[in-house]
C-alpha cells in the first residue's frame, strides 16, 4: 500500500514538473497573468504532494514496513522511534527524497518571495530549478527508488548502521543538504539571470537572503558533522580532511566567496561575473560532493552507497550541469571595465574571494588526487591532515591580517587614515601571544604566527563593533567568531594531551602527571544493545582534581557491530575525554586519554559564526 502510493506521489510529481516548465514557457511568450496564476498553484501543489511523498516513507519506517527494500535495509522493529523517523533520511534512497523536497520548497519559495523582481527572470529560475527536480525525480525513480518492495515480505529488518543511530547524525543531514541543495535556487536563478539579462544590483538582491540561508544551514551542518565525529568516531578529533568531510566544505568556500562578491555587487554595481561564477561552482560542487559519496570511489563512514550504477548517473547529470553552465557564461560574458582603486574595500573582498578559491583548489586537489592515482596507476595513497596542515595554515595566517584590515577601507578609495589604530592593536596581539607562551611553555613559529594573526581580528573587530554603526554588527559577529575559531583551534592544537595505554581490572598507571585506575567494569543491558561500562579513575597531579571517566564497549545484534564510546567530561576550560577498547578478549583493555583544551569554545565559536549570518539574513529581510 505505502509503497503505490509512494511511487504514484513520485510519478504525479514528474508530472507536474514537466506542466511547469511548460507554462513558464507558455507565460514567457504570451506574458497572461492567469496563466503565471496556474503556475504558482502547480508549484504550491508540487510542494505538498512531494512533502506528502516523504512522509509516507517516514511512515513506513515508523510502523517497520519491512515491505519496502529500504525499510528492511534500514531499521529494526526493535529501533527506538527516534532513529526509525531518523533513519528515513540516514539512508541513500531516503536522503535523496529530501534532496527532491527541499528542491522543490526552494523553487516554491522564490517564487513568491521574488515578487518585485522581472516576472521572466522568475520564470526561467523555475524552468531551470525544476529541470533539476526532474533529473533527481528520474535518478530516484529508476535507480534509487525508496518505495521499491521485496517479496516475501522480511519478519525483521537488518538494522541502521550503528554509529548513524546518534541524535547529532539524525539532525546533521537536513541541516547539511539546506545548504547544499539551497544552493541550487541561486545556480538556476544565475542561469535565469544571464538569459533573461537581468543583472546588477537587482539579482544580487534576489539571491542574497538564499545564498545566506544556504550558508547558515552549511555552517551548522558542517559543525553538527564535526561534534558528531569528535564524540562517537573514538579518535578525539573534530577534523580529520576525510574525503566526504572535504565534500560539505567545498561549497562553503564558494558561498563564502560568493555573500562578499554580493556586496560589492550590490553595492557597486560590479563582480557581475565573479558573482555568476560562484553561483554556478556552488551548487556544482555539492553535486560533486553528492558523486563522491555515492559513487562508491570514496571508502569512508560517511558514506551512504557504493553502487557504481549510481555514480554514473550522477556523474552524467554533473557533467551536463557544467556544460550547460559554461555555454551560458561563455555566449553571456563581457568584459568590463570595472576600475578598482587597490585601497578600496572592493580590492579587499576580491582578495578575499582568491584566498576561497585558493582553500577550495587545495582541498579539492587533495580529495581528488588519491582517486586519480588509484585509476591510472592502481597505488592506493591517502592524503591526510599533514598535507593541508603544511599547505593551508601558513595561507590562513595571512588571510586573517586582510580579514581584519578590509572592513576598515572604505568603497572606492581609502586613504589608511587609521594606520596608527591598525598597529596600535597588531602590537597588542603580539604582547598577548607571548605571554600566553611564556605561561604555557611552548613555542612554535607557526603556532605564534597562527595566534597572533587570529588575536589581530579578533581585537581589530572588537575595535570595528565600537568605531561603526549598527549596521556593520552581523559582519562584525562573523568575523570575531572567526578569528575566536581559529584561536582555540591553535590552542587546542598546541597543548592538547594525549596518552595510549593497556590496563586490566584494578590496575593503576601513572604516567607523567597523570594517574589512571580502572576500578570496575559492568555489563548493562539496553534496548537495541549491551554495554560494558568500565570505572576509570584519573587523578592529575598538577592540578589535584580527581575524575571518574566511563567509557563504554557496545555490543549491537541489528547489524551485529561492536562501538566504542568516548566518555567526556566538559568544562569551559577543556575536555577529558576516554576511550576503552578489548585487547584480542585478554584481560587487558587498551585506554585512549585525552585532554583537550577549550573544546567547547571551538563549538561555540562555528554557533556564533553562524548567528552573523543570521543577523545578516533578518538585516536583509527587513531591508527588503
Amino acid at each position: 500500500m505505502l509503497s503505490n502510493t509512494g511511487n504514484f506521489l513520485l510519478f504525479i510529481n514528474i508530472f507536474l514538473s514537466f506542466l511547469i516548465i511548460y507554462n513558464s514557457f507558455k507565460c514567457l511568450k504570451i506574458k497572461n497573468n492567469l496563466i503565471f496564476k496556474n503556475i504558482y498553484q502547480i508549484s504550491l501543489l508540487q510542494s505538498t504532494l512531494v512533502l506528502i511523498c516523504f512522509f509516507t516513507l517516514t511512515a513506513a519506517f515508523i510502523v517497520s514496513d519491512f515491505s519496502l527494500i529500504t525499510v528492511y535495509q534500514n531499521s529494526h522493529s526493535l529501533k527506538p522511534l527516534f532513529y526509525k523517523i531518523s533513519g528515513t533520511w540516514g539512508n541513500h534512497e531516503g536522503s535523496l527524497l529530501l534532496w527532491v523536497i527541499i528542491l522543490t520548497i526552494f523553487s516554491f519559495l522564490f517564487l513568491i518571495f521574488n515578487k518585485n523582481h522581472s516576472k521572466s527572470y522568475r520564470l526561467y529560475t523555475l524552468i531551470i530549478q525544476n529541470l533539476l527536480i526532474l533529473g533527481f525525480l528520474f535518478f530516484i525513480i529508476f535507480n534509487s527508488n525508496p518505495f521499491s518492495s521485496i517479496s516475501p515480505i522480511p519478519k525483521e529488518g537488518l538494522g541502521l548502521n550503528p554509529i548513524l543511530q546518534d541524535p547529532a547524525l539524525a539532525i546533521h543531514p537536513p541541516l547539511l543538504y539546506i545548504g547544499f541543495v539551497g544552493s541550487s535556487i541561486y545556480f538556476s536563478a544565475a542561469m535565469a539571470s544571464m538569459i533573461s539579462n537581468y543583472f546588477g544590483s537587482l539579482f544580487a538582491q534576489s539571491i542574497k537572503s538564499w545564498v545566506l540561508i544556504s550558508w547558515i544551514f552549511q555552517t551548522l551542518g558542517i559543525l553538527v558533522g564535526s561534534i558528531w565525529a569528535y564524540y562517537e568516531l573514538g579518535w578525539g578529533g573534530f577534523w580529520f580532511w576525510d574525503p566526504v568531510e572535504n565534500a560539505s566544505l567545498l561549497p562553503w568556500f564558494a558561498m563564502t566567496a560568493l555573500l562578499h562578491s554580493l556586496l560589492v555587487l550590490e553595492k557597486r554595481n560590479m563582480l557581475y561575473f565573479w558573482t555568476i561564477i560562484l553561483c554556478l561552482m556552488t551548487f556544482t560542487l555539492s553535486v560533486t560532493g553528492t558523486f563522491l559519496v555515492r559513487s562508491g570511489i570514496l571508502n569512508s563512514v560517511h558514506t551512504f552507497a557504493n553502487d557504481p550504477s549510481r555514480g554514473i548517473y550522477i556523474l552524467i547529470f554533473l557533467s551536463l550541469m557544467i556544460f550547460a553552465s559554461i555555454y551560458f557564461l561563455f555566449s553571456k560574458y563581457k568584459p568590463t571595465n570595472d576600475l578598482i582603486n587597490s585601497n578600496s574595500k572592493e580590492t579587499f573582498v576580491l582578495i578575499n574571494n582568491w584566498f576561497m578559491m585558493f582553500y577550495l583548489v587545495t582541498v579539492l586537489l587533495g580529495t581528488l588526487y588519491p582517486i586519480f592515482t588509484d585509476a591510472i596507476s592502481n597505488n592506493k595513497i591517502s592524503v591526510g591532515p599533514p598535507f593541508y596542515n603544511s599547505v593551508i595554515i601558513p595561507v590562513v595566517i595571512v588571510f586573517l591580517f586582510f580579514m581584519a584590515i578590509g572592513p576598515q577601507a572604505k568603497w572606492i578609495k581609502n586613504k589608511f587614515s587609521n594606520l596608527r589604530s591598525t598597529l596600535s592593536i597588531l602590537s597588542g596581539a603580539i604582547i598577548i601571544n607571548f605571554v600566553i607562551f611564556y605561561f604555557l611553555k611552548s613555542y612554535s613559529l607557526i603556532s605564534n604566527l597562527i595566534l597572533i594573526s587570529s588575536l589581530f581580528l579578533i581585537m581589530s573587530s572588537i575595535f570595528d563593533f565600537f568605531k561603526k554603526s549598527r549596521l556593520s554588527f552581523p559582519r562584525i559577529i562573523s568575523h570575531l567568531s572567526f578569528g575566536f575559531l581559529i584561536l582555540f583551534i591553535g590552542l587546542n592544537h598546541n597543548f592538547s594531551v594525549e596518552k595510549d595505554f593497556n590496563l586490566k581490572l584494578g590496575e593503576a598507571k601513572k604516567i607523567d602527571n597523570y594517574e589512571f585506575a580502572l576500578l570496575d567494569l559492568k555489563l548493562s543491558q539496553e534496548n537495541n544493545y549491551k554495554a560494558v561500562v568500565g570505572k576509570l579513575e584519573v587523578n592529575n597531579s598538577n592540578t589535584m582534581k580527581r575524575r571518574i571517566l566511563y567509557p563504554e564497549i557496545r555490543i549491537y545484534d541489528n547489524p551485529q557491530t561492536l562501538t566504542y564510546e568516548a566518555s567526556i567530561q566538559t568544562s569551559f576550560l577543556g575536555d577529558h575525554y576516554l576511550t576503552m577498547s578489548n585487547i584480542d578478549r585478554s584481560e587487558y583493555y587498551n585506554i585512549k586519554f585525552q585532554h583537550k583544551p577549550l573544546m567547547i569554545w571551538i563549538w561555540i565559536s562555528v554557533l556564533l559564526l553562524s548567528f552573523g549570518g543570521f543577523l545578516s539574513l533578518f538585516k536583509n529581510a527587513k531591508n527588503n
